[in-house]
């Protein structure tokens, strides 16, 4: 019997598909055949394969012609992957092509037209598919992007430019003709001419006088100038003797005292403003909602006996007399029955007390009339259920 050969997973199968995974080496690689072998003693045995010597007599028939197909797919693949890596950035030629032949399936150099990667880069710069320059650290290759949606795209980004570029232009020139009509205005302006004082006669005394002008006779001159500056001092006048008196008409009313109606109104607009994130106020009835105080108090009723801030205070429990700390997120208003007392806790009338009137179960609201306050007797409709809490009486 022989020996049983190993199946898909046996040692020698797997390590056999762990070496065909990488890169062979390149000298155990047929190019006409596409096919790559792991050792010496197989690239032999392929080579002297009948498929092998068939394909080379298909090659020797013309040879030309397969070396342009590789040629071709070799550079295709390279500028491909050159596109994928930086687009159209500069980048060294090696670092491009180590990406390239890190695929298993790469079209090998020794099978193109050129022997070398330098051959290759000054071939793509003659041909103007890349912008290439040598330097002490190599080849360095740019890809020039010919394909329609990229040229499309620096069309568009290259009329934007422009765009921007005219309005710029339009705006400097607007800017500079305003400049040229200011400076045209400008031109040959009143300057005041600074003089030495001269005094024609020796024996005429020069004097200064604070007033109005006054001809040789003694008499005032009389000028337009001087008639405005009366009439403007006249209705200066006139302006702070009106303000004065506005002015002293509001100060009287202000310090008129209101009606009672008036008083009403003011107070009522205060109320309607008052609107806090807190609620809690002693000696009302409030509801234990949250089992963190204790199981045995959950759903239970409690009277605030007193604040400990705005949002805690200490409850005694009405049916076991216990006492305890809760926070207001941990409690909830009491509705009374109709007709007893509660106390406004939030809203409008913020602290009042007033009556329970009816409860609307869909809108989730009620109406109350106030017992106390100046607008007592009021009833206040829709209010909302967590704005009034029922009065421990």
């Amino acid at each position: 019997m022989g020996k049983d050969k190993g199946g898909f997973l046996s040692p020698k199968q797997i390590s056999n598909r762990i070496k065909a995974k990488g890169l062979q080496k390149l000298r155990w690689f047929c190019q006409m055949c596409q096919k790559q072998c792991r050792d010496e003693n197989g690239f032999k045995c392929h080579t002297m394969s009948e498929s092998h010597q068939r394909q080379l007599l298909l090659v020797a028939d013309n040879p030309d012609k397969f070396v342009d197909e590789f040629s071709e797919s070799f550079c295709d693949d390279f500028l491909e992957c050159l596109r994928l890596k930086c687009g159209a950035k500069r980048i060294q030629a090696n670092n491009v092509y180590q990406d390239y032949i890190a695929n298993r399936t790469h079209i090998h150099m020794n099978s193109t037209q050129w022997e070398t990667l330098t051959d290759f880069v000054k071939w793509l710069g003659r041909e103007g598919k890349c912008i290439v320059d040598e330097t002490e650290k190599g080849w360095f290759i740019q890809l020039i992007d010919r394909k329609p949606e990229s040229i499309q795209r620096q069309e568009a980004l290259a009329k934007k430019t422009k765009l921007e570029k005219d309005d710029e232009e339009r705006n400097q020139k607007l800017l500079e003709q305003q400049i040229e009509r200011a400076a045209k205005a400008e031109i040959n302006p009143q300057q005041t001419v600074f003089t030495e004082l001269q005094r024609q006669n020796e024996e005429e005394k020069v004097a200064f006088k604070i007033g109005g002008a006054k001809n040789q006779d003694g008499a005032p001159v009389s000028s337009s100038s001087s008639v405005l500056t009366e009439k403007l001092s006249v209705r200066s006048r006139g302006d702070d003797a009106s303000e004065h008196s506005r002015s002293s008409s509001s100060v009287k009313s202000s310090k008129r005292k209101m009606t009672a109606l008036e008083e009403i109104i003011e107070m009522e607009e205060k109320q309607k403003k008052v609107r806090r994130d807190h609620w809690l106020h002693e000696g009302i009835v409030v509801k234990v909602i949250s089992k963190k105080i204790g199981d045995k108090y959950y759903n239970k009723k409690g009277i605030v006996k007193k604040l400990i801030d705005q949002y805690s205070a200490k409850l005694k429990m009405l049916d076991s007399e216990d006492r305890i700390v809760a926070d207001q997120e941990q409690l909830q208003t009491v509705l009374p029955a109709i007709g007893k007392n509660v106390r406004i806790v939030n809203g409008s009338f913020l602290g009042e007390i007033a009556a329970l009137e009816s409860i609307d179960e869909k809108n989730f609201c009620c109406s109350v009339s106030l017992k106390s306050g100046p607008l007592k007797g009021k009833v206040l409709e829709k209010v909302q259920y967590e704005d009034i809490c029922k009065l421990h009486q």
